[in-house]
């Protein structure tokens, strides 16, 4: 903006020495981030610089003779210290100033209430601005980041991009939610509210910041039997504050909800204007979500915000599989029958059967091929907890590389491995339920390897 009447006592006596002496000496060269509304100069536009001032925060710059209102009006103007970039002798300001040629025009204009600004390129970094709806702000550069995805797993479409927000906030916010043009100087729109009037519900902030998985999730880890197919789909409440669109990702069902903002509606409660959706929290770690079915009624689904990363209970529950596994494999690693052949298990939780022919095909699939793997995938019912070890599938391979399941419970001992075969009916949710109506058992002696 063009100086007015009452600014700052040492500005003024800065202009007057000005007025006394034939030229003003430069502090240097440097470019306009941000284009000014009167005159209006547009961004990227090198101006020398006169004046830094820390406590205005502002440079006193020069105003280019195209720029001026005619003859006798000023000569410089004040930009405020982020808007602009200091950047030497006028050799290094047109350098950048050609760097920054292609995002000089670029602004975009925010279309989703809370859209965050982040420290870096990536939707689990730090918030350090949170944006209103309509807010524009400055697109300085297109970087690399980790891209944001969705509750499905598929990445969003759109870019990361450094900016600026007026309040001279610099950070990176994904390109999903805003709409860019571009601006060549003069009125850009009124400022936007502060940012301590936009984040003002620490509940919300809290909520925003957590991963919200189904409740059978916490069941599952509650009662340690944990399914590593089920928690490896991600499923859960994904509020969608990277993108306006909010996302239900559920076993049976998959829902979107495209918004504007998330408002207040009571304590702890919100709504997704645009949208039937709504949330509660509970707690701090239960979160109630609700939304209009198509048929009229109202449908609640609750959420969990887990003790752990699911990624890091994932790898907890594969290293105690493991466990289990290492404990057969050094029991052997070679058990042997009499009637149903020799079973060889390899340290990389694989195993070897031959002469497994009296199981087929009843128990052992025709086609397989006696190789395959150990997956220890399986939890007892409690009842049986006193007279099994535990339970674990054999994926058998056949000639075309395909893996055929078969199932059983075991009993290790000091002689050698107990097997029963178990039907798939007798499994619900990973854990062996019954016995079969007719029981095959096979007892395997331990046998020195090979």
């Amino acid at each position: 903006m063009i100086l007015k009447k009452g600014i700052f006592f040492p500005v003024f006596l800065f202009f007057a020495s000005c007025l006394l002496i034939s030229s003003c000496s430069r502090l240097g060269w440097g470019v306009l981030l941000w284009s000014t509304e009167e005159p209006p100069i547009p961004s990227g536009t090198v101006l020398p610089v006169y004046i830094r001032s820390n406590i205005d925060k502002v440079w006193v710059v020069g105003i280019p003779d195209e720029f001026r209102a005619g003859k006798g009006s000023l000569d410089k103007m004040e930009v405020p210290l982020s808007q602009f970039e200091m950047s030497g002798s006028k050799a290094k300001a047109e350098k950048r100033a050609e760097a920054f040629a292609l995002y000089a025009p670029a602004y975009a204009e925010n279309m989703q209430d809370g859209l965050p600004i982040r420290d870096n390129p990536d939707n689990s970094s730090r918030r350090v601005y949170r944006l209103r709806a309509g807010e524009i702000i400055k697109v300085l550069d297109k970087v690399d980041g980790n891209p944001a995805i969705s509750t499905t797993g598929e990445p969003l479409p759109g870019d990361w991009y450094r900016v600026l927000a007026r309040d001279g906030t610099i950070g990176f916010c994904f390109s999903y939610r805003l709409r860019f043009f571009e601006h060549y100087g003069g009125p850009l729109g009124a400022a936007p509210a502060s940012r301590e009037e936009v984040i003002s519900d620490p509940d919300l902030d809290m909520l925003l910041a957590r991963v919200w998985s189904p409740e059978s999730y916490a069941q599952m880890i509650s009662a340690r039997r944990i399914d590593i197919n089920v928690l490896a789909r991600h499923w859960g409440f994904d509020p969608g504050h990277d993108t306006g669109v909010a996302r239900i990702n559920l076993p049976d069902m998959e829902r979107n909800f495209e918004y504007t903002a998330i408002r207040s509606d009571g304590e702890r409660a919100w709504r997704f204007e645009g949208t039937s959706l709504q949330m509660n929290l509970r707690t701090n770690s239960s979160l109630a979500v609700q939304y209009t079915e198509p048929a009229g009624g109202m449908r609640t689904l609750l959420f969990v915000a887990l003790p752990a990363d699911i990624d890091d209970i994932i790898m907890q529950e594969n290293t105690r599989r493991e466990g289990l596994f290492t404990v057969i494999y050094n029991q052997g690693p070679v058990f042997t029958s009499n009637n149903y052949g020799t079973i060889v298990f390899s340290e990389n939780s694989e195993f070897l059967w031959t002469g497994f022919e009296l199981l087929v095909p009843h128990v052992v699939p025709q086609q397989a091929n006696g190789a395959g793997r150990v997956n220890m995938n399986l939890f007892l019912t409690p009842s049986f907890e006193s007279s099994y070890t535990g339970a674990f599938t054999f994926y058998f391979t056949d000639n075309r590389a395909r893996e055929t399941p078969v199932y059983f419970m075991y009993t290790l001992d000091n002689q050698g491995l107990r097997l029963e075969a178990i039907p798939e009916f007798t499994i619900e949710n990973i854990t062996v339920t019954r016995r079969s109506p007719s029981p095959v058992v096979m007892y395997f002696f331990r046998d020195e390897a090979p």
